[in-house]
C-alpha cells in the first residue's frame, strides 16, 4: 500500500513542474496587463504634460517679460516655464515640422513668448480656458495671445476616458480567464493524486491530514510560479526601460510593490483554493468513479 502511494506521488511530480510553469506563464501575462493598467494614468499624464502652452508677447521689455514669467511659474498649474525668443521659437518650429523655412524667408515672423507646460490635472478645455483668461486679463497690454492645441486637448481627454474604460473591461475579462486557467491547471495536476487521496481516506486518514501536505505543496508551487512571473516581468520592464527611457518615469516603488505583491497573492491563493477543491472533490467521489 505504501509502495503504491509512493509510486503515485512520484508520478505526480512532472505534473507539478508543468503546473508551476503553466501558472507562471499565466501570471506573467496577467502581470503585463496589471503593469499597463497601474501605469495607465501615468501614461496619460505624460501625454498631457507634453502639450506646450505659448503666451505670445507684445512687449520686448525684459523686466516685463521676467514679471510675466515669474507670475506663471508661481502658479500651481505651471511647470517648466521658459522665455522663448525669436531664435528659440524658430528652432522649436523647425524641430516640430522637420523643415527650415529660414532658407526661404529672411525675416523671422515668429513672436517672442513665455512657454510653459500645464500639470496633467489642468490639461482640459475648461481649466486651460480659465488659465488663459486669467493671464490675459492680468497682462492685457503685454500679452497678444495665448495658444495651445485645443482640438488635441479635447480629443486627448475623451480618448483617455474611453481607453481607460476599455482597458478596465479587458483587465476584468483577463482576470477571470487567468483564474479559470490556473484553476484548471491545478486541478489537472491534482488528477494524478486522486488514488493516493482516496487510499488515505480508506485507511482512516482525516480530511485535514490528507489535505495539509497537498495544500502546503500548493502554497510552495504558487510562490515559485509567482516568483518566476515576477522575474520575467522585471526583466521585461528593464528591457523596455532601456529601449524607451521615457518609461522610467512610469515606474515607482509603490506601483511595483503593489503589482508584485498582487501576483504573489493571486498565485498562492488560487493554487491553494484549487487544490483544496480538488481534494474535497476526490474525497466525495466513490472509488469506481476515479477510473
Amino acid at each position: 500500500m505504501a509502495a503504491n502511494g509512493s509510486e503515485s506521488l512520484k508520478r505526480s511530480k512532472p505534473n507539478y513542474i508543468y503546473s508551476i510553469v503553466g501558472v507562471a506563464i499565466v501570471l506573467f501575462i496577467m502581470g503585463i496587463m496589471g503593469w499597463l493598467f497601474l501605469n495607465l494614468q501615468s501614461i496619460g499624464d505624460n501625454f498631457k504634460e507634453d502639450i506646450r502652452i505659448s503666451v505670445y508677447l507684445r512687449t520686448s521689455d525684459k523686466n516685463t517679460i521676467g514679471s510675466i514669467q515669474q507670475y506663471i511659474a508661481a502658479q500651481s498649474y505651471a511647470k517648466n516655464v521658459e522665455y522663448v525668443d525669436k531664435e528659440k521659437a524658430k528652432a522649436i518650429w523647425n524641430k516640430e515640422n522637420n523643415e527650415d523655412w529660414g532658407k526661404i524667408l529672411d525675416v523671422n515672423p515668429l513672436p517672442e513668448s513665455v512657454d510653459f507646460f500645464a500639470k496633467a490635472n489642468y490639461v482640459n478645455t475648461d481649466s486651460l480656458t480659465k488659465i488663459s483668461e486669467l493671464i490675459g486679463s492680468k497682462f492685457s497690454k503685454e500679452v497678444a495671445d495665448i495658444s495651445y492645441p485645443k482640438s488635441l486637448v479635447s480629443s486627448l481627454n475623451e480618448r483617455a476616458t474611453k481607453i481607460g474604460l476599455v482597458f478596465l473591461v479587458m483587465s476584468i475579462v483577463l482576470c477571470v480567464i487567468v483564474i479559470i486557467s490556473i484553476d484548471n491547471t491545478i486541478r489537472l495536476a491534482m488528477f494524478s493524486n486522486r488514488f493516493l487521496i482516496k487510499t488515505m481516506q480508506m485507511v482512516g486518514a482525516t480530511r485535514n491530514f490528507i489535505s495539509k501536505p497537498l495544500l502546503v505543496r500548493a502554497l510552495i508551487n504558487g510562490l515559485i510560479s509567482a516568483l518566476i512571473a515576477i522575474i520575467l516581468l522585471f526583466g521585461l520592464t528593464q528591457w523596455a526601460t532601456a529601449q524607451f527611457p521615457q518609461i522610467q518615469t512610469l515606474q515607482g516603488v509603490k506601483t511595483t510593490a503593489l503589482l508584485f505583491g498582487g501576483l504573489i497573492v493571486l498565485g498562492v491563493s488560487i493554487s491553494v483554493l484549487s487544490t483544496y477543491r480538488s481534494v474535497l472533490k476526490y474525497l466525495k467521489m466513490k472509488l469506481d468513479e476515479l477510473y
